[in-house]
């Protein structure tokens, strides 16, 4: 590979990472509902209902305990959940008198979110979304112990702050400085790890 050429590449890269964070800056997510109710009006509201706490579980069980979040959810209305959805589409909607059924897309609001959470006693790392100075890493590894040693070894060599903030299973959830993002993508990359952005949170898996 020429020296040209791999400027090329590494200036694709680099844009490739930050368009893909770009992108999921937003807490958005989809749930496929179809629910059967007396009247299509009050199935409509069901369904909204249950997506809503599908939703929510999904995008913000990223950033938090689930566990946690998930009781929360189940115990909150639907009127306090509705407070933290900022936008919602419908797509394929489908309804008779008594059934409902659609792909219901909803963006969460940031700051409403991690208020709730806070109120509600779910240890989380959501952000303010403006300092932008630290992001989220989800760690998937079939060796726990080999993978998370490797892991910590790849930021000391690259003088990354790698913070641990949840651990489950053979999963970890970490923080990173934004600032490091790319060194750090390029580095577990060589070291043979497989990663994915999604919702503004790096996984990644060995």
């Amino acid at each position: 590979m020429n020296t040209g050429f791999k400027k090329i590449f590494a200036v694709l890269f680099c844009l490739t990472i930050s368009e893909a964070a770009i992108a999921a800056s937003d807490l958005s997510g989809v749930a496929s509902v179809n629910v059967t109710s007396d009247t299509a009006a009050a199935a409509k509201d069901m369904a909204f209902d249950e997506a809503r706490r599908q939703i929510i579980v999904d995008v913000l069980g990223q950033y938090s305990i689930p566990d946690l979040l998930q009781e929360a959810v189940k115990n909150a209305s639907a009127a306090e959940l509705t407070n933290l959805i900022a936008a919602s589409s419908i797509d394929g909607e489908q309804q008779s008198d008594t059934t409902y059924s659609a792909n219901i897309s909803m963006t969460i609001d940031r700051d409403a979110a991690r208020t709730w959470m806070t109120a509600n006693d779910v240890q989380n790392w959501l952000t303010d979304g403006a300092s932008g100075d630290r992001f989220v890493v989800q760690v998937t590894m079939t060796d726990k112990l080999a993978g998370w040693v490797e892991l910590k070894q790849i930021a000391r060599n690259e003088g990354i702050d790698l913070t641990t903030k949840y651990i489950n299973g053979n999963q970890v959830t970490a923080e990173i400085p934004v600032a490091n993002r790319s060194a750090f993508t390029i580095a577990i990359r060589e070291a043979g790890w497989r990663y994915a952005d999604q919702n503004g949170i790096l996984h990644i898996i060995k």
